[in-house]
């Protein structure tokens, strides 16, 4: 029998693939990648198929003829990035094999019937609505009142998404995040689609206060069971909106913490999505008050994988493998959850890498699990919102909450990147 992963190059991905590999020995199967460019990850598979899975039609042509190659049957269909799931929903759907459906899939890759499903659900979220131009911006910005938050409507991962707090703002970087939302949409999978159905318009939305946390479930038989929540310690205010520490166990009261479950719980069932892992974003006001950001059919980005594995014991990988092979996952995690954060790496400013410096000391440290670097000495790095993912990062464990405090302040002196001076 055969696995199939449906992907796209992400260096903080690279631990899923490594994982799902082991995974398939572990259980006799075959593991099958589709992906355009494999380059290392290839190592991780028994056979590739090099496909854009932004193409879902070539993706499932490819599909279709490898399962006619292969000597075992293929049982299981994957997506570790977002970007691949509207192919992988297209390809379980041509195979017979569970997945989210494809109109799920496609609700999940745009935010603006993601909002109208959460709207027709009672799902708590900002007031929202579309903009084509300045003045469509500017009178949705009368209704919703300031400050507000620019973003794309399709999940391009193109980092322009930006706080605005005035019509003076509002017009000043209106048409930027307007361009560079869909100058990085042409590579996904809902492009044509897109440009058709929304012609240019970006969304407008509430800005909302409060703490932002982050959470992994895993959905069996349209049923959510919260893992895992993620603190996000360091204020997200804006202008743009860059992850760079996480922590878990959330520092949440027992109660909100109970009713953020619920209202993931509400918010898969609004999109349709019943089987699979699920990353879902809200933000807590001070009065426990939670709204919905968004959610996604996937393991969260970056090292939430292994951030969830080192303090609940659960590893979400195995989950989903297990649930797309129709087996009942082991949620079983510890009981009392490892205080575990992460940081993620970013250059203060866009240039050419000199050095990384105190990465080795770094991994003589016990409280480090894992250090990845995505980028090395002489590498161009660029900012937000020119980019979207960090440069590497840092997972680690410690005996309290705020020991992960400081733990965390310690890295976040000492790993730095070094650019070439300007001249």
């Amino acid at each position: 029998m055969s696995i199939l992963v449906l992907h796209r190059s992400n260096a903080s991905r690279r631990p899923h693939l490594a994982r799902a590999a082991r995974y398939a020995r572990e259980h006799g199967e075959r593991l099958l990648l589709c992906m355009e460019h494999p380059g290392g990850d290839a190592e991780h598979a028994d056979a590739v198929v090099p496909v854009d899975t932004s193409d879902v039609a070539a993706t499932v042509a490819a599909v279709r003829a490898l399962a006619a190659s292969e000597p075992e049957p293929v049982r299981a269909v994957v997506a570790f990035v977002g970007h691949s799931v509207p192919a992988a929903a297209a390809v379980a759907s041509e195979l017979g094999l569970p997945f989210v459906s494809e109109h799920t899939a496609r609700t999940l890759r745009d935010k603006h019937a993601m909002r109208r499903a959460f709207d027709a659900q009672g799902v708590p979220q900002p007031a929202h609505g579309l903009a084509r131009t300045v003045g469509e911006a500017l009178a949705q910005a009368e209704r919703i009142g300031y400050p507000l938050v620019l973003k794309p409507v399709v999940d391009n991962d193109s980092g322009y998404l930006r706080r605005v707090d005035d019509a003076e703002e509002l017009t000043e970087h209106f048409d930027v995040v307007r361009r560079g939302a869909w100058a990085g949409v042409d590579g996904d999978p809902l492009h044509q689609w897109a440009v058709d159905a929304y012609g240019g318009a970006i969304i407008v939305e509430e800005y909302l206060t409060g703490a932002e946390i982050s959470v992994e479930s895993v959905v069996v038989d349209g049923t959510t069971q919260v893992i895992a929540v993620h603190d996000k310690p360091l204020p997200v205010t804006g202008p743009y909106f860059t992850d760079v520490h996480y922590t878990t166990p959330s520092s949440l009261p027992s109660d909100v913490r109970r009713r953020v479950a619920a209202l993931a719980a509400a918010a898969h069932r609004a999109v349709g999505l019943d089987t699979g892992a699920a990353h879902t974003e809200f933000k807590v006001g001070q009065d426990g008050t939670a709204r919905i950001l968004e959610t996604a059919a996937r393991i969260g980005g970056g090292p939430v994988y292994q951030s969830v594995r080192l303090s609940t014991g659960v590893d979400l990988v195995a989950a989903v493998l297990d649930l797309a092979r129709g087996r009942t996952p082991d949620l079983t995690g510890r009981a009392e959850p490892v205080p575990t954060g992460f940081y993620l790496f970013f250059a203060e400013r866009a240039g050419r890498i000199r050095a990384i410096t105190g990465v080795e000391e770094a991994r003589l440290d016990p409280r480090v699990q894992e250090i990845s670097l995505y980028r090395e000495t002489g590498d161009t790095v660029d900012v937000p919102p020119r980019v979207w993912q960090s440069h590497g990062h840092v997972v680690f464990t410690a005996g309290s909450g705020d020991a992960i405090a400081r733990t965390f302040g310690e890295l976040s002196r000492s790993i730095r990147f070094e650019l070439e001076p300007r001249y």
